[in-house]
């Protein structure tokens, strides 16, 4: 292997020359350190470095006595994906389509004008309706509003604003897919938060945080995939937990904020000095329009908006026009109105069920969003496929496990349940977890 060089950045770069010409591909090892380190005629400290390089720029991936090689595109799950062969859907983690609006009946209402370049970036009438909207959960701190491409987008510019490749995020366990996929991309490291009926568990963000992770992603409510919201009062242990860590960026995914049947509760503590609540509008408005509004201090607005302006210059005005006119129309606040209480009985209706076949789940929990989450004594994979026999899907819990977990638990997308689907459905997983290998 004609890898070459006597420092540890030409040796790197020799490495990305060779995959560059195709002569290493993903997932090819590179040498032991100390055999090229011979074949070279160099340190084996600057080989070490130079693959030290290597995995710090993605480039590769180390795997302890395994050894180092090329790195690997990660396959990851993603929501809606995999779906078939007649299968009644509760997994998919879509919303209810008969509870969006008319995308595009209010794009063409408000007398829209297509830009050119040099425009502004913001719909001024979004950001006047969000500033609103976010002083009455910001009444302690001063904010900007920024358009970001949907949840996603921000929470990756917003870590990319003050991480760097090799860094811990504090994420929930179980974990919504998207995060999951940023941080497994960017190469950041996971610093997995058990969750429970009320939301992350402080003492293991404590954990998470004096490990060394500079950054925290909390969902505040409708958490996906368990439906757990934050209660005040553990919003207020995460609160005395982070005010020991003021140095911390933290990041609020309040995806579903609209229709959510819960209040906000707010986990950023005062001295915080880095920070962003992101809303997005995809489980309210739908999943085409890809936008989200955030609130954040000064500094980090200016980090994301230099960001946002280095791609593609601004959000499109088309979608952010469109956002504006439904967000402040009534007849859309209205169905917001009927979203949230279907939402929230669809959940309740399949705890219901399930409890009456004694389906436990923990006496506090009440979810909300679009999941309901049920842990179970056996493994879940068997219990997925049985279910499909019998003409349902869902989702195992192990899809959505931050780090290394034993947890076996399903997902189930209630959106479009009804009473007689809730009720079939239920008999059938307690049949399968009566008779696991009977099916």
């Amino acid at each position: 292997m004609p890898i070459h060089g006597a420092t540890a950045m030409e040796i790197a770069d020799s490495v990305r020359d060779l995959i560059a010409a195709g002569e290493l591909r993903a997932a090819d090892p590179l040498p032991p350190v100390r055999g090229l380190a011979t074949d070279l005629g160099v340190n084996r400290n600057t080989v070490a470095a130079a693959y030290r390089q290597l995995v710090v720029a993605g480039v590769a991936e180390t795997h302890g006595r395994g050894g180092t090689m090329v790195a690997r595109t990660p396959q990851l799950a993603r929501e809606g994906s995999g779906l078939g062969g007649g299968l009644t859907d509760l997994a998919s983690g879509n919303p209810d389509p008969l509870l969006l609006p008319d995308l595009l009946a209010a794009a063409g209402r408000g007398g829209y004008r297509p830009p050119l370049y040099g425009a502004p970036a913001l719909d001024p009438g979004l950001v006047e309706w969000a500033t609103a909207r976010y002083a009455d959960d910001l009444p302690d701190r001063p904010f900007r509003v920024l358009v970001t491409h949907g949840a996603a987008d921000a929470t990756e510019r917003l870590l990319h604003a003050y991480l760097t490749r090799g860094d811990a995020v504090a994420v929930e366990d179980p974990c919504f897919l998207g995060s999951i996929g940023t941080l497994r991309l960017n190469g950041y490291r996971t610093a997995p938060v058990a969750v429970d009926h009320a939301g992350m568990r402080p003492e293991a963000l404590r954990a998470a945080l004096e490990s060394g992770a500079r950054a925290v992603v909390c969902t505040p409510r409708a958490h996906n995939p368990t439906g757990t919201s934050l209660t005040v009062g553990r919003a207020a242990e995460l609160r005395a937990v982070l005010a020991g860590h003021p140095g911390v960026l933290v990041i609020e995914d309040d995806h579903f904020s609209a229709v959510s049947a819960m209040p906000y509760h707010r986990v950023t503590p005062v001295g915080t000095g880095t920070w962003a609540l992101v809303r997005s509008v995809s489980k309210f408005l739908g999943p085409d329009l890809r936008l989200a509004l955030v609130a954040a201090d000064g500094e980090t607005a200016r980090r994301l908006e230099t960001r946002l302006s280095a791609g593609s210059m601004w959000v499109s005005l088309l979608l952010q026009h469109t956002a504006r006119e439904l967000l402040t129309d009534p007849d859309v606040r209205a169905l917001h109105d009927r979203a949230r209480r279907a939402y929230a009985e669809r959940g309740a209706l399949l705890v219901r069920e399930l409890a009456a076949h004694g389906i436990g789940v923990p006496a506090a929990y009440r979810p909300d969003g679009l999941n309901v989450w049920v842990d179970l004594d056996q493994r879940a994979r068997p219990v997925v496929d049985a279910l499909a026999r019998r003409g349902w899907a869902v989702r195992p819990g192990d899809l959505f496990a931050a780090g290394p977990s034993d947890r076996q638990a399903l997902r189930v997308t209630t959106a479009t349940l009804t009473e007689p689907l809730a009720r079939r459905f239920a008999a059938d997983l307690a049949a399968v977890l009566d008779h696991p290998h009977a099916e």
